[in-house]
């Protein structure tokens, strides 16, 4: 142990065979406290990137394996060249872009009819579908 540090009950070792004490002593609590900073550090970037991540994402309208299928004004999918229906996305949304038009805008390139078609769609997306994973993290709060 360093002179220029005074000792506390818990730097010291168990004597005649007593019990170390219950409470931690500064040390560790000084290593424990080093721990959570850099825990707080490391975690701060990844949420970062995760944020940015989610702008960045893509979903697809319809996903690929439905891309012959035209969308309905409800959202369904539906034979291509069915009346009133909306022809495929030639390109996916960015996430960016699905969050705006969830506020009230556009998506980009589309009049107001097939954007409400394209996020009713994008509304039904279930697990397992691509654009589902950046659609679910479009719903999840930011802080």
């Amino acid at each position: 142990m360093s002179d220029d540090i005074p000792p506390i009950d818990g730097d010291l070792p168990a004597q005649d065979g007593a019990e170390a004490p219950a409470m931690p002593s500064r040390r560790r609590a000084l290593m424990l406290g080093a721990a959570g900073a850099t825990a707080i550090v490391s975690i701060r970037p990844a949420l970062a990137q995760s944020a940015a991540s989610v702008l960045t994402c893509e979903i697809p309208v319809p996903d690929p394996a439905r891309s012959g299928s035209y969308i309905a004004a409800d959202g369904t999918l539906v034979p291509a060249g069915t009346p009133g229906a909306f022809p495929p996305a030639r390109v996916p949304f960015k996430g960016e872009d699905v969050r705006k038009a969830m506020a009230g805008g556009r998506l980009p390139g589309m009049d107001s009819d097939r954007t409400r078609a394209y996020l009713q769609y994008i509304r039904r997306l279930q697990s397992g579908t691509s654009g589902f994973t950046c659609f679910a993290s479009l719903q999840m709060p930011r802080g």
